[in-house]
């Protein structure tokens, strides 16, 4: 879908933001880039819509150079939601929607329908909001109106760059879940960057790891949890020699309800079971099930696990 050959990006000091990256990217698939600030990922990203112009190297979008592509019908073709969502102040929420439709020449009436389905996909009841302002929007509400503007014209690719960051956390949840569900029904190719890897392991298909303008890992949230490259990316997801030795297992443990009375069939570990142990099962299982003395006494996810991790890293630094 998208494929990086050899791509460089150097600016007036010379110094490589992107450093001869080779890449592809799914189509379909949920992307994320993730890193420190400075390691290249959002340059990553603009590159792919020319934002930002490449100075080595080919980026080809369903085997087509990028540079030969007409630079509007790219951008059309490409949604974008950026941190600070920049609504149009003094247009209704339909009006900011309806941008590339219009300038694509659909018809109001296929418009209207569009937008309002969209609305509705995220939440936001069409009939409620399309007359509003932005003004009159929580935070929340208007990152979810970016959203649908990315996907207003019915992109295959959709770029995201750090687009809930600047959220209070429940709101940041509510969009990320949001944000899954959603892709579940569009299934469109995803390119989201983040520095948070919290995020990343709960919505990324698979995930990049970038430090130093260079590709440190890339593989599934599962791959990276269980086999991190290096001490760089065990560090970035807090699995480092001094959290293992402190590992709590009864700490993440959730009580078994009668939502997750089921998983008592599935795959068992012991409550006495070092850390790694635990997460080579919840590569291949969701949720796995906690036993002490032959006895069920509940269950551990990917999310709790992941959850902790992200708190553990927190405290340390």
């Amino acid at each position: 879908m998208i494929v990086f050959e050899n791509v460089s990006k150097r600016y007036d000091d010379n110094q490589p933001a992107v450093n001869y990256l080779n890449l592809e990217i799914k189509k379909g698939e949920f992307f994320v880039i993730i890193g420190p600030s400075g390691c290249g990922k959002t340059t990553l990203l603009k590159m792919i819509n020319r934002l930002i112009r490449l100075t080595e190297g080919t980026i080809k979008i369903e085997g087509k150079r990028i540079s030969d592509y007409d630079i509007n019908e790219l951008r059309w073709n490409i949604g974008y939601v950026l941190q600070q969502i920049a609504l149009f102040p003094h247009m209704t929420i339909e009006e900011n929607i309806a941008i590339v439709p219009e300038l694509k020449k659909w018809s109001k009436e296929h418009i209207q329908q569009r937008v309002h389905e969209l609305l509705n996909m995220v939440g936001l009841e069409a009939d409620k909001y399309s007359q509003r302002k932005p003004a009159e929007l929580s935070g929340g509400e208007q990152q979810r109106v970016g959203v649908v503007r990315a996907l207003a014209a019915d992109p295959e690719i959709i770029l995201m760059d750090e687009p809930f960051s600047a959220l209070d956390p429940i709101s940041r949840t509510k969009l990320q879940d949001d944000l899954l569900n959603l892709q579940r029904t569009i299934k469109k190719t995803i390119v989201f960057v983040s520095h948070d890897m919290q995020e990343a392991l709960k919505l990324g298909d698979r995930i990049c790891v970038m430090k130093d303008g260079e590709i440190v890992q890339l593989g599934t949230p599962q791959e990276i949890m269980q086999n991190p490259a290096n001490d760089f990316v065990r560090e970035f997801i807090g699995l480092n020699q001094d959290f293992k030795d402190t590992f709590n297992i009864e700490s993440i443990i959730q009580p078994i309800s009668k939502e997750n009375v089921y998983l008592q069939v599935l795959h068992r570990v012991s409550v006495n079971d070092p850390l790694q142990i635990i997460l080579n099962n919840l590569v291949d299982h969701e949720a796995i099930a906690v036993d002490q003395d032959s006895e069920i006494i509940g269950i551990i996810t990917r999310e709790s696990i992941i959850r902790y991790l992200a708190k553990d890293s927190l405290g340390r630094g």
